[in-house]
Parts: C-alpha cells; sequence; structure tokens
C-alpha cells in the first residue's frame, strides 16, 4: 500500500514491514529511492529477496527525484543513520567518498561470490569510484538520446542524419507540431537533476562552459546565452503544454501517450516507452543519438546507483540487499517476471548479451551501451574546462548552484523573463562559486 506523509512517500508491502513478514524481524533495512519506474520495479521483486532471507525485513522509502536529493543529502552528511541503503549517483558517490561518508563496496563486492564487479560498464565503475575503489555500485546507467515518432517522421518525410544536429532536431519539431501534437517536449522543471540535465549537454555542444580554466564565471558568454536561448525558443514555440513545470516523469508521459512527436532525454527512458502495460507508442519509436551542434558527442553519462552510508548499523544486511538488486540474476528475474523491455539498463556488459534481451532491445540496447561507452565526463566541453562531467559539474557547489540557475531558466521558459535576464543573474551565482576556487589556487 502507499502510505502520504511528509512530502514523500513510503511504499511498503507490509505495513512499513517487509513483505511477507509474519512478525519481527532480526533486522530492518530502510532504503532511499527514487521513484523512478525501474525502483518501482524492484519494490514488486522485494518480496524474494525476503523469502531468501527470512532475517532482513525491507523498509522502502520513495521520493520524487528532487526530494530525493534534498532528504538523501542531508541524512548522509550528517550522519543521522536513518537510512542503510542510498540511492545516489556519480555526482555524489566520488565526492562523498572523499569526505568519509560511504562504505567501501568493493570489499563486498569482492567477498561475494559470482558478483562481478568487473562485468560493470568501466565508464560507469570509474565513475563511481574513488581511488579505484567502487563506494556505490549502478543499479542502472544511462546515457541521453533522441527518441521520436517514426510514424509521424515517415508521413512528414523527414530523415534524420546519423547523427542529428540540433538544427535539425528544430526543423522536424516546427514541421510536426499542431494543435493536437506538440512537437517535441523537453524538461523545464527547476532543479540540478531536472531541467540542468539536458540543458547542459546543449550548452556543452553548442561551445558554451560554466567557467573558464581560471574559474571565472562564462554564463553569459554568446555560445551560452545562443544554447539556452536556442532551448528556450524550441520548448516555447514547439514544446509541450506547461513545459516549465514539465521534468522525466511528465514528458515520458506524454510520448507514450501520443502526445508529442520527439523526445530528448535518458536512454533509460525505453522502459516506459517499449512497455505495453504503460505506452500507447510500442514499436512506432525511433532511436538517434544526442543531438550535436558543434561538439561531437553530446551524450550525458548517469548512474543511479546504491550505496550504503558509514553511520548505517547494519551494513552487512544492506550489503545483501545491494547485491540482491545489482546482480546479474536480478536482471534476468526482472526479464522473465515482468517483460525483459523493463530490465534495468545499462549496469552491466552481461545484460547486452543475453538473447532474449538483444532481441527485445534490438531498437535501443547497441546504441544505449554506445552512448555510455563513449560518453566524455573528463572532457565534456569543446573549449577546456577545470572540471568534469557532462550534465553536471563535478563540485559540492553544483546542487545549489545549479538548482538556482535552473529556477532562474525556467523562469525565462515560462516568459516569465528574457533569457539574458535569467543569464545575468545565473552569472552573477556562478561568480561566487568560481571566486571560492580562484581563492583556494
Amino acid at each position: 500500500m502507499l502510505v502520504a506523509g511528509a512530502g514523500a512517500l513510503c511504499l511498503t508491502l507490509s505495513g512499513c514491514a517487509g513483505a511477507g513478514s509474519l512478525g519481527a524481524s532480526d533486522q530492518t533495512i530502510t532504503i532511499a529511492m527514487v521513484s523512478n519506474s525501474q525502483m518501482q520495479d524492484a519494490q514488486k521483486l522485494a518480496s524474494q529477496f525476503e523469502e531468501e532471507n527470512p532475517d532482513i525485513d525491507l523498509k522502502f522509502v520513495t521520493l520524487s527525484e528532487n526530494q530525493a536529493r534534498a532528504k538523501i543529502t542531508a541524512s548522509t552528511a550528517t550522519g543521522g543513520g536513518e537510512f542503510d541503503v542510498v540511492m545516489i549517483s556519480n555526482y555524489e558517490t566520488p565526492q562523498w567518498a572523499k569526505y568519509g561518508w560511504l562504505k567501501n563496496l568493493s570489499e563486498y563486492a569482492e567477498a561475494t561470490e559470482g558478483y562481478d564487479e568487473a562485468d560493470f560498464i568501466p565508464t560507469l565503475r570509474e565513475s563511481l569510484s574513488y581511488e579505484g575503489n567502487m563506494y556505490s555500485v549502478p543499479f542502472y546507467g544511462e546515457s541521453s538520446f533522441l527518441m521520436y515518432r517514426k510514424d509521424l517522421f515517415e508521413q512528414a518525410g523527414i530523415t534524420l542524419s546519423e547523427k542529428p544536429t540540433w538544427t535539425e532536431v528544430a526543423a522536424a519539431a516546427k514541421q510536426l507540431d499542431s494543435e493536437d501534437m506538440a512537437g517535441i517536449c523537453l524538461r523545464g522543471k527547476p532543479g540540478w537533476g531536472e531541467l540542468l540535465a539536458p540543458l547542459d549537454t546543449v550548452i556543452n555542444t553548442f561551445g558554451g562552459r560554466w567557467f573558464d580554466e581560471d574559474w571565472n564565471a562564462q554564463l553569459t558568454s554568446p555560445e551560452v546565452e545562443r544554447a539556452v536561448q536556442f532551448y528556450v525558443d524550441l520548448v516555447r514555440e514547439y514544446g509541450q503544454p506547461g513545459a516549465a513545470t514539465s521534468g522525466f516523469g511528465e514528458c515520458a508521459t506524454q510520448l507514450a501517450q501520443g502526445q508529442v512527436a520527439m523526445w530528448y532525454d535518458s536512454t533509460s527512458a525505453v522502459s516506459t516507452l517499449e512497455d505495453p502495460a504503460s505506452s500507447a507508442v510500442v514499436g512506432k519509436i525511433g532511436y538517434a543519438p544526442a543531438p550535436i551542434e558543434v561538439k561531437d558527442n553530446s551524450g550525458w553519462l548517469y548512474s543511479w546507483s546504491l550505496g550504503i552510508p558509514e553511520s548505517s548499523e547494519n551494513p552487512d544486511a544492506a550489503w545483501k540487499f545491494i547485491s540482491w538488486m545489482t546482480d546479474k540474476e536480478y536482471i534476468r528475474t526482472v526479464g522473465e517476471d515482468l517483460g525483459w523491455e523493463r530490465v534495468p539498463p545499462g549496469s552491466r556488459l552481461s545484460t547486452y548479451e543475453i538473447p532474449e534481451y538483444k532481441e527485445a532491445s534490438a531498437a535501443y540496447g547497441p546504441l544505449t551501451l554506445e552512448a555510455i561507452e563513449n560518453a566524455t565526463p573528463e572532457a565534456p566541453t569543446v573549449q577546456p574546462v577545470p572540471y568534469t562531467g557532462v550534465q553536471f559539474l563535478a563540485i559540492p557547489e553544483f546542487q545549489d548552484l545549479g538548482t538556482r540557475v535552473s529556477q532562474q531558466i525556467s523562469a525565462a521558459i515560462a516568459g516569465q523573463q528574457t533569457v539574458p535576464e535569467a543569464l545575468a543573474q545565473a552569472q552573477q551565482y556562478a561568480e561566487v562559486v568560481g571566486a571560492t576556487y580562484r581563492e583556494e589556487r
């Protein structure tokens, strides 16, 4: 059942204890997760874990993406011990490992027979590591690509290049936009992990950057202004209604329900779009690499992964759950029990060798793997920069800086201010952060 409270959802399978629990167990593991479809599938299958581990009860706390980031960060940073397992990403993991907030999971993985840490896609494994050890392990990995209605493109006589440009995408959106169908869906919802995820890749490929090599803010540069103006104009003119409040979930729903012709976003979206139970466009979607402009190869690199806070009182039981949820066998269980289109993508190389998955993911699987393997977080921009990360900057200040900048740009999408006005304010925020780094040099 779903129990609402304090802006979060505690999704539990038997009250706030685990599935199949007939009484008090030895340990209760509290797991903080983002409420995406793959995580909901894990909760559906959690009874299998508890049957195999009757001394462990599972308590899930599921939150929206922005809520999860704030609550998990606050709990882990203060050592509150509220959660035994936290869903984090390749943004938090190396930083938190450096601060001593997370358990070293390579030590657990090496002691777990058959877990095969080396099977994780190398770019993801490296992005979740600190000083050679993994401090979280990927539940799924993602890059970004363009999703489009093949049937509508064919009817309109539109053909995309093998590596489409944003200029091509804008022209297609204009041609396909109508009263009944938006030409494209793009995130406009504030949040460093919402609007800024796709927008940062646009800034990068248009030749923009947040800071130059000396940490001077560059958000009012011609390259950044051109990229942001392009994005805002595209979604305002040919995008979905209510774009300023649309995030990943809203765009997924609109494309799945046949309300938009294109969507640029995470490769993980296929779990919704290709699921017959939730999508009206199964088999109608084409997939293309992340659109480019000046810089080639603009797809992001991201992973929702699972870590154990140092403050957890039950780290061994927490690892049992994590290793179950990120093991090769779990991937096969999802495919066999729920459908191969719902397999968590982009974490293990072996996933792409499973015959059933290769068949089910023929349209998007190879492109997803290629995008993840070719992502360039160490060199995300055309000009040199002092930071790493494609759709985020791997610095602690980016959670606050990115969120505040996104609020300004979302306001421009809503028509409340111009892009130059939004970027002028964003520049001031960035200058404060840049000054801190210059002082440290």
